[in-house]
């Protein structure tokens, strides 16, 4: 029996949509990471990139246990000397709740030159509305 091996040309992608409602941080980004790679399809090939896009909805309702909120800590540079800019977890769902769950994702998914393209196919919205329809996405329970 011989292996079969996906060629790019053969990819075929869905629209999945997610309602983030409720879901807890990481276990939301780990599912939505396995479902950028493809690996939840019969046919996946480590070297071709053929997962699906993938909407998120509701982003500013995730849920974090613990102390996350106040001891969770994002970390940007600007580039200048002393300008290592410190956020909260807080702080970052007030002003920005879809780069959460961006920042998550990206940190599940493997360090390699198929993750830039990957994450082109996330889509994250903080309202519970999209401008997807057309693709008509399916609902995805995690």
């Amino acid at each position: 029996m011989k292996t079969f091996m996906l060629k790019k040309e053969e990819v075929q992608r869905d629209w999945y949509v997610v309602d983030a409602t409720g879901k807890t941080l990481g276990r939301l980004a780990s599912e939505i990471a396995k479902i950028l790679i493809g690996k939840h399809k019969p046919t996946y090939t480590p070297h071709v990139d053929n997962g699906d896009f993938v909407i998120v909805i509701n982003a500013e309702k995730i849920h974090v246990t613990g102390k996350k909120l106040d001891k969770k800590i994002y970390y940007k540079h600007t580039g200048y000397m002393g300008h290592l800019k410190e956020t909260t977890l807080k702080e970052m769902l007030q002003k920005k709740p879809e780069e959460v769950i961006k920042l998550a994702v990206r940190g599940m998914l493997p360090k390699n030159k198929l993750r830039d393209r990957r994450m082109k196919r996330l889509k994250v919205y903080a309202a519970p509305t999209h401008p997807h329809s057309a693709q008509n996405p399916k609902p995805l329970e995690l």
